[in-house]
């Protein structure tokens, strides 16, 4: 039991280094980022016969449908940062939840083991004879 609450132990340790990268406040933003080729509509220009102008937009999702939103040039490099910070975000919260969910898991199943052990503790080998044999008449008791 002790190798178990080590390892309850490390899982909790590692929960909180993930919390404390967490709580480092950072500019973010949900979505992705993409580059675009788009048509200026004037018949003379270059992106009339397919050679398309750059553009860069922002899309994510809100209430089930993809929004769209342009995002200058000057505010890629500034953006694809926050976009970064959000999946890193993401990441993190991931991480976290999982690490609580094993924990949950490891606690329950140290739990099971040590009511199994005060169980057995209080027990005679003759009382465990008897209750294997009300249970199953095949057991082989001696």
């Amino acid at each position: 039991m002790p190798q178990k609450q080590e390892s309850l132990h490390m899982l909790s340790v590692r929960r909180e280094a993930r919390l404390k990268k967490l709580a480092q406040v950072r500019p973010f933003i949900a979505g992705s980022l993409a580059r675009v080729g788009v048509r200026c509509g004037n018949p003379s220009c270059r992106c009339a016969s397919g050679q398309r102008h750059e553009a860069w937009v922002l899309t994510s999702k809100e209430k089930g449908r993809t929004v769209t939103v342009h995002v200058p040039k000057g505010m890629v490099e500034e953006v694809a940062q926050w976009v970064a910070e959000h999946r890193r975000r993401k990441q993190l919260s991931r991480e976290v939840s999982e690490l609580g969910e094993r924990m949950i898991r490891l606690f329950v199943r140290a739990s099971r083991g040590a009511a199994r052990n005060r169980n057995r503790v209080g027990s005679t080998p003759a009382k465990r004879c008897a209750t294997r044999k009300a249970s199953s008449p095949s057991s082989s008791c001696g």
